[in-house]
């Protein structure tokens, strides 16, 4: 929608940063709510909020409204984040710690799965149909998912708070602080959000692809093998990762990223590269949030990973904001090397410092 209407690279960056900013501005106060609330309760009123937000994109109909959008999409993603945090606190509390790095990289390949067909679903839906008929799809699957999360049983007992929730955020911080190894689990996992591609992946369909296919097509195609990709590459790597062997995982996705910056010059070809990115990103994701999940007291849950979600998102708007302003003075695959590179310092620091402090 946003190439249809004119963005600029800058432009287009800052519209999809905005999909990482809410975790950002309102982890303080979404940890607290997620540890005081009933979370069933509470999970769907912000699918709702969801669905409202999306249903206003109707009305976005040129580049003067790209402020409008950019407000829709924060409220959005608020509701998306705070929603991510609940679930990803909620399932530490129904199941036992062996069952939790499973049920992560279960919730991965879902998640993969859904976000394939979608970005397949969306490329095709807009080349033949238009945008609009996309945001149509999008709500019918919103209203779709609240059915079926209403109609969930989730045994699990709301105890009401008797603090304030300023206390909260304050004990919360505390609790952080007082074990500081925390930290260096975030950062570990929040570098995962390097592999935040879309505006990327949009200024290559925009800028090297658009001769070849039409640019909702590329994006659409592009997205889906990766997200492909997401979902097979578990089913190799759930049995063979440890914390010895993660070292090798974020070499491994350094070289794939590296890899497909040589091959994207030709669409067709950098398809393989897009695979290869994406083969290993969901275990990683998976397996270093387990790693948190597992050093953190239930009481605290929901407080600490609304914290850990606003680092993974500073590192996926560094990363967004970073391709948006390169893109200006550098070639695309320039760019993408220099994320490769970025992946290879990560593993060392994993190496040499994470495992040495932990």
């Amino acid at each position: 929608m946003l190439v249809k209407f004119g963005a600029s690279a800058t432009q287009i960056s800052f519209v999809v940063a905005m999909n990482f900013l809410p975790s950002i501005i309102l982890s303080v106060f979404s940890g607290s709510l997620v540890d005081r609330l009933p979370l069933k309760k509470f999970m769907i009123s912000l699918l709702c909020v969801e669905v409202l937000m999306t249903s206003m994109f109707f009305f976005i109909n040129s580049l003067e409204d790209i402020y409008f959008l950019m407000i829709l999409l924060f409220i959005r993603m608020a509701s998306a984040s705070i929603f991510f945090t609940s679930e990803m606190t909620l399932l530490p509390k129904i199941l036992d710690e062996n069952l939790l790095s499973k049920a992560n990289e279960i919730h991965s390949i879902i998640w993969s799965f859904t976000f394939t067909a979608g970005m397949a679903l969306g490329g095709l839906v807009v080349h033949n149909f238009g945008i609009n008929a996309a945001f149509s799809i999008d709500i019918i699957f919103f209203i779709f998912a609240i059915t079926i999360f209403i109609n969930t049983k989730i045994n699990l007992k709301h105890t009401k708070a008797t603090t304030h929730i300023f206390d909260d955020i304050k004990d919360g911080l505390k609790y952080i602080l007082e074990n500081k190894k925390l930290i260096h689990y975030m950062i570990l996992h929040a570098s995962v959000g390097f592999t935040a591609f879309d505006s990327l992946v949009t200024l290559l369909a925009d800028w090297e692809y658009k001769n070849i296919i039409s640019i909702a097509l590329a994006i659409g195609i592009t997205n889906a093998t990766r997200a492909a990709a997401l979902m097979i590459g578990p089913f190799f790597i759930t049995n063979w990762i440890d914390k010895k062997r993660l070292f090798y995982l974020f070499i491994v996705q350094g070289i794939t990223i590296f890899i497909w910056g040589l091959l994207q010059h030709n669409f067709y070809i950098a398809l393989i590269g897009v695979f290869l990115t994406g083969f290993v990103t969901t275990t990683l994701w998976s397996y270093t949030y387990a790693m948190l999940q597992e050093e953190v007291e239930q009481k605290y849950l929901g407080r600490v990973l609304s914290y850990n979600e606003m680092m993974f998102m500073i590192f996926n708007i560094f990363t967004t904001l970073f391709i948006g302003f390169m893109a200006t003075l550098v070639c695309l695959d320039t760019i993408t090397f220099i994320i490769a590179a970025l992946f290879i310092i990560t593993a060392f620091y994993y190496k040499r410092i994470f495992l040495w402090i932990i």
